[in-house]
């Protein structure tokens, strides 16, 4: 349980510090959120991506089971790392409302 809780803290810091700093860097409120769903594919599929180019329907085949195949804890996870992204660009915005600049 206590991993579960440590995990779910750890995506949720980590995807708000990168989607932070992309945000402060390129002023794109709400890149991170779109780029968030390619990010979990790639941690949840194991298959080499040029394998997407050279045998595609394998590749999507293979994706399809792994993404059927996950437990709700990870979906959890997954999902604190998204709300992690959403809140960044939440607080991105606030903070230029309020007349702060980054870079």
């Amino acid at each position: 349980m206590i991993q579960l809780v440590v995990s779910i803290l750890l995506f949720f810091v980590l995807f708000f510090g990168i989607a932070f700093i992309l945000n402060m860097l390129l002023r794109q409120s709400w890149l991170m959120a779109f780029i968030y769903p390619i990010i979990v594919l790639l941690i949840v599929d194991d298959i080499p991506f040029k394998e997407y180019f050279t045998n595609t329907g394998s590749a999507f085949q293979a994706l399809g089971d792994r993404l059927v195949g996950l437990t709700i804890v990870d979906i959890v996870i997954l999902v604190s790392g998204f709300i992690g992204t959403i809140v960044s660009g939440i607080v991105i915005r606030m903070l230029r409302k309020n007349g702060y600049q980054m870079f």
